[in-house]
């Protein structure tokens, strides 16, 4: 059974800090790109953060430049660095991960909320 779970959000004031970690259970990890997606009612879950099985990196432009995305193959997590974070990073964000062999294998978390407050 494959599990991805989401820790690591909260409240936190604009201009502050939140490490977002999904620890992925059911999957051989390693083969696998991760993402993290973040989510706001009455919107299209959009792409934050990915990360491939090699390591490559890509990010939105909204958050390049104070979001990190890393990942740790020995412990079947990923991480996503949030700073200087604004209110319009409010979101629920949500663990992703894509089998690079097998793309159709495509799983998610339950989501995480963060809200960044004035």
């Amino acid at each position: 059974q494959v599990q991805l779970v989401e820790s690591g959000g909260g409240l936190v004031q604009a201009g502050g800090s939140l490490r977002l970690s999904c620890a992925a259970s059911g999957i051989i990890f390693s083969r696998y790109s991760m993402g993290w997606y973040r989510q706001t009612p009455g919107k299209q879950r959009e792409l934050v953060a990915s990360i491939t099985s090699g390591g490559s990196t890509n990010a939105a432009d909204s958050v390049k430049g104070r979001f990190t995305i890393s990942r740790d193959n020995a412990k079947n997590t990923v991480y996503l660095q949030m700073n200087s974070l604004k209110p319009e990073d409010t979101a629920v964000y949500y663990c992703n991960a894509q089998d690079d062999y097998r793309v159709y294998r495509v799983y998610w978390g339950q989501g995480t909320q963060v809200t960044v407050s004035l």
